[in-house]
Order: C-alpha cells, then sequence, then structure tokens
C-alpha cells in the first residue's frame, strides 16, 4: 500500500510539474489555446498571471517531490491538502475539469498515504 500511496504522490507532483510548464511557457502559444480553448488574445493578455500561477504549481510539484524524499506523511498530506483545495477551488471558479485532472488525483494520494501510513494502522 505504502508503494502505490508513493507512485500516486509521485504522479501528482508530475502533473503539477506538467501544469507549471504549461503555464509558464505555453500558456499563451497553440498548445495552450488547444488546451484551454480560449482566444490568443485572451491568453496573451493573461501569461503573466499564467505564468505565476506555474510558478505555484512548481512550488506544489517540489513539496510533493520533498516529501518522496523524506519519507515525511505530515509533508505528504499537507502538500496534498494544498493541491486538493487548489482542485476544488479552481473546479467551482473556473472549470469543472479541474475537479477530476487535479482534484481526484489529490484525493486519492491523500487517502492512499493515510491508509499505509502505521499511524492510521494503529487505531
Amino acid at each position: 500500500m505504502k508503494l502505490l500511496a508513493n507512485i500516486m504522490v509521485g504522479f501528482v507532483a508530475l502533473l503539477h510539474v506538467g501544469f507549471m510548464v504549461l503555464e509558464m511557457f505555453f500558456w499563451d502559444h497553440a498548445v495552450g489555446e488547444k488546451v484551454f480553448k480560449l482566444p490568443r488574445e485572451v491568453l496573451h493578455s493573461s501569461a503573466v498571471l499564467a505564468a505565476n500561477q506555474g510558478l505555484y504549481n512548481g512550488f506544489l510539484a517540489a513539496g510533493l517531490g520533498w516529501a518522496l524524499a523524506t519519507g515525511r506523511r505530515d509533508v505528504k498530506l499537507f502538500f496534498l491538502g494544498c493541491v486538493l483545495v487548489a482542485g476544488v477551488f479552481g473546479g467551482f471558479t473556473s472549470k469543472v475539469s479541474i475537479l477530476f485532472v487535479q482534484a481526484m488525483p489529490a484525493l486519492l494520494a491523500l487517502v492512499l498515504v493515510l491508509l499505509s501510513s502505521p499511524k492510521a494502522q494503529s487505531h
């Protein structure tokens, strides 16, 4: 179970690396236009905001990577919680698909971390 939990944490981290690259470097290019289905003018005018958002996604990925490298359950739970909250917020305020692309993988990883930890088994 712990291996599966770590694989999911790694998957969520890789998703956020992808989000970071997309938002920081491809937001106002053809790739961003295809992914976000917005006119290039809108994407171009919001590119600085998207780059900032991408940087935050990079921080989430770095935190999850740190959690995996150190094996710290508390760090995994903290960063997965951050990803989950961001995904739920984005799903309700921006695009419903964010619930499935960001929040659901984080929720699954969070549950797996909780189930795989010795603390969860001792209760």
